[in-house]
């Protein structure tokens, strides 16, 4: 009898196998599905400025990297400029998170779908690692800008983001009073601070030296390894009661 609950038991252990590798394969090293994005991950030797540290495995073309280093970038004619001039060091902030944005195949874990007509996914929550949301915000807290969501509500009748005629230029500080008002609320949650420092294996750093290698990539395995747990409780009772109906069969075959 002990024979004849072998292949079922191995098909469904090959099922298994076969479905879990997949979902961790495509958490781990994935791009999203928007607007400028590679359909896959791979080399992009000549990327630009400071995109260049995923040039070994990027979702971002050489062409997107260097049009993002722009002011107001074809690539969606939003100006960082729009209350007066940016100041260089908020600016270094703004074109990292744009790289990171485009290139960054570590992203798998926080990818939602989304109903919007440039992209139809985005990421959200997002552990940003402490000190970068910190140097994010202490760069930025003296430039000015009208809005505390950048994700929405702008006016683009000239074709670049504008400020609503109701809003006022004030600066970051006043619209985002901490770093994590900032990180968490200008992009309308794409990141969330971490309570976990660079270096932990537990944060995603915007910004690392690809001579050390890309530390993101262990973060997402993490996160991916916590997904796949999380839902394998979810995943037994259909597997049980597959194995069931199949030995019942088989035995009465």
């Amino acid at each position: 009898m002990a024979w004849k609950l072998t292949p079922p038991l191995l098909l469904l252990a090959w099922i298994a196998f076969t479905c879990s590798a997949r979902d961790k394969t495509d958490l781990i090293n994935v791009c999203m599905d928007a607007k400028h994005h590679k359909t896959k991950p791979g080399p992009e030797d000549k990327l630009h400025g400071q995109c260049s540290p995923w040039k070994k495995n990027a979702c971002c073309s050489v062409s997107t990297s260097q049009e993002l280093h722009r002011d107001t970038s074809l690539l969606y004619n939003f100006n960082w400029d729009h209350c007066g001039q940016m100041q260089p060091a908020c600016k270094h902030h703004f074109i990292q998170d744009t790289c990171f944005y485009e290139c960054s195949p570590n992203l798998g874990p926080w990818i939602q779908q989304v109903d919007q007509s440039w992209r139809k996914e985005r990421f959200l929550d997002v552990p940003l690692c402490k000190e970068d949301c910190q140097s994010w915000w202490e760069a930025c807290r003296t430039s000015y800008t009208c809005k505390s969501n950048w994700h929405k509500g702008w006016n683009w009748t000239s074709g670049s983001n504008k400020c609503p005629a109701e809003a006022v230029c004030r600066t970051f500080e006043s619209y985002f009073p901490t770093p994590a008002a900032l990180c968490e609320g200008l992009w309308n949650h794409s990141y969330k601070v971490s309570q976990y420092s660079r270096g932990s294996g537990r944060c995603i750093q915007m910004w690392f030296d690809p001579a050390q290698g890309n530390p993101n990539e262990e973060v997402a395995r993490f996160y991916a390894l916590a997904m796949k747990a999380r839902a394998m409780p979810h995943r037994a009772g259909p597997l049980l009661l597959s194995l069931a109906l199949m030995l019942q069969l088989w035995l009465l075959g």
